[in-house]
């Protein structure tokens, strides 16, 4: 059909999820294929996301090896956000950090493997959420950089878990949870850490969501795996099977389980 490098899958919130697979210049939409045969053809090129060139190995999800080390957005302060050092004047990306990270993000719940916090820019939701695999979401404060979202979620995942399995994400929806009397639970035993923080940053940097409304999401999944196998296109170069959901950035086919996202940047055609 066609072939070009992936990108990760775009999602749109509806009943349920619409997915589409940039694949080169074309968007190929994923819906459409449910209940139907299809091949994942690698054909050994992969290309860094950032500037192109050509890379024997793909790290933080599509980049060289140079860019990796270079690069804010591969900074390990992209995974542990309240180790931000763009006051210190040691960002790798200045300008990049400014647009990224210097602006309102998100705390959040959200129950995907079972409930969890986690952080997002503003303009991310829903799609963190989606790509997460999360059935129900529900924000809980609004901050002003991203470096006050990781000292909030620190002070949180002392009481409530920071990961998602993602094994158990693809085995079936999780459990109904209370997200908002969850939060309740956590504005409450986390209240002096919570006051520590707005007396660090101010008040009005650190918004508390109590009137947030609940967002529920469904995927198009026609039926679960009973048990998980990952398939891996460096290991398994082409890949078919009949697909029977979409989760996350996750494929389900009958054979097994592919991360899209994982091999952003590889050279892929794609067939029924």
């Amino acid at each position: 059909m066609i072939s070009g490098n992936l990108s990760k899958m775009i999602s749109q919130l509806s009943g349920p999820v619409e997915y589409s697979l940039p694949v080169g210049t074309e968007r190929l939409g994923m819906n459409q294929f449910l209940g139907k045969e299809l091949a994942l053809n690698f054909s050994g090129t992969i290309n860094c996301i950032a500037c192109g060139r050509k890379t024997s190995k793909s790290f933080s999800q599509g980049y060289c090896f140079p860019c990796m080390q270079s690069l804010a957005q591969c900074d390990s302060c992209i995974i542990k956000p309240e180790l931000c050092h763009y006051a210190q004047g040691t960002c790798r990306e200045p300008e990049w950090g400014l647009t990224h990270c210097m602006r309102p993000h998100y705390v959040y719940l959200a129950n995907s493997s079972g409930v969890k916090v986690g952080i997002t820019r503003e303009t991310q939701l829903p799609t963190r959420w989606i790509d997460q695999g999360a059935k129900q979401a529900l924000p809980i404060f609004k901050v002003a950089t991203r470096y006050q979202s990781g000292v909030l979620e620190v002070i949180l995942k002392q009481h409530v878990a920071d990961k998602t399995d993602w094994r158990a994400l693809l085995k079936g929806d999780p459990e109904p949870a209370d997200l908002m009397n969850k939060r309740d639970e956590l504005f409450d035993v986390c209240k002096a850490g919570i006051r520590e923080a707005r007396e660090r940053f101010g008040e009005e940097a650190i918004q508390s969501l109590e009137s947030a409304e609940l967002v529920n999401i469904d995927y198009p999944v026609l039926e679960y795996p009973t048990k998980i196998t990952s398939l891996n296109l460096d290991k398994t170069p082409s890949i078919r099977g009949t697909l029977l959901g979409i989760k996350g950035q996750y494929l389900i086919f009958d054979i097994g389980v592919i991360n899209m996202r994982k091999y952003t940047g590889y050279n892929v055609e794609v067939t029924e």
